[in-house]
């Protein structure tokens, strides 16, 4: 293995608790009920507007008009930067299994469907000691994973080939991306989606935590 590409959210930063909160914000500040903040690990992983329109009640997205849920989705996003890391840590020993991969020689970089300022906000702050070759999130020129595309450039631009990159991740998204990518899946248990879900959707190997993560892209 020459590179790893992580994802975000449910991967390396517990964003849940931030993320559920700044829908709620909005939800509430409109009169619409809100959701337990759980209730957010299944709406998360496709980028901000389909996670708001997930927390939206049904009708209000049925309705429309469009420029409605953009202007509701901004409202989201706004807030949401203005939050960005209130609650959110790394999970436990991910600081430190990145410094040990990284020292150990792989190449590492982060893509993600969050908005690219936001994501770009959020790794320095909370990975300070790790080169990442690249990070990247959810931009409107660029499709979002699962499409490969992205992904893909940033590996030619590395220099590395696909068969030696994995990707890690904690949702079928995830898996679905590397697979696309011709790259080895990586899922994690400790994500919001839960191991059944990356099992199921094609992760050659699962970790169970930090250690089990640094021993699987490093076993090579």
């Amino acid at each position: 293995m020459k590179a790893c590409f992580f994802d975000l959210d449910g991967t390396l930063l517990d964003t849940l608790a931030d993320i559920g909160g700044a829908c709620n914000a909005v939800l509430a500040a409109h009169g619409y009920p809100v959701h337990p903040v759980g209730a957010y690990r299944q709406m998360v992983g496709n980028g901000f507007p389909i996670l708001m329109r997930r927390a939206l009640p049904a009708s209000v997205v049925a309705q429309g008009p469009q420029e409605r849920l953009d202007a509701l989705t901004e409202e989201g996003r706004a807030y949401y930067a203005a939050h960005l890391s209130i609650h959110t840590t790394p999970y436990p020993g991910l600081a430190a299994a990145l410094a040990r991969l990284q020292d150990a020689g792989l190449r590492l970089a982060v893509l993600s469907n969050k908005p690219e300022d936001l994501t770009c906000a959020l790794v320095p702050l909370h990975f300070p000691g790790i080169r990442f070759d690249a990070v990247h999130g959810g931009r409107h020129d660029a499709p979002l994973k699962p499409d490969p595309t992205v992904l893909l450039q940033m590996a030619e631009s590395m220099g590395v080939a696909p068969r030696d990159c994995a990707y890690v991740g904690d949702s079928d998204v995830d898996m679905m991306t590397a697979r696309n990518a011709g790259m080895t899946a990586v899922g994690v248990a400790w994500g919001f989606r839960g191991a059944a879900e990356v099992r199921a959707a094609g992760a050659n190997m699962v970790a169970a935590d930090a250690e089990e993560l640094v021993h699987i892209l490093l076993k090579d």
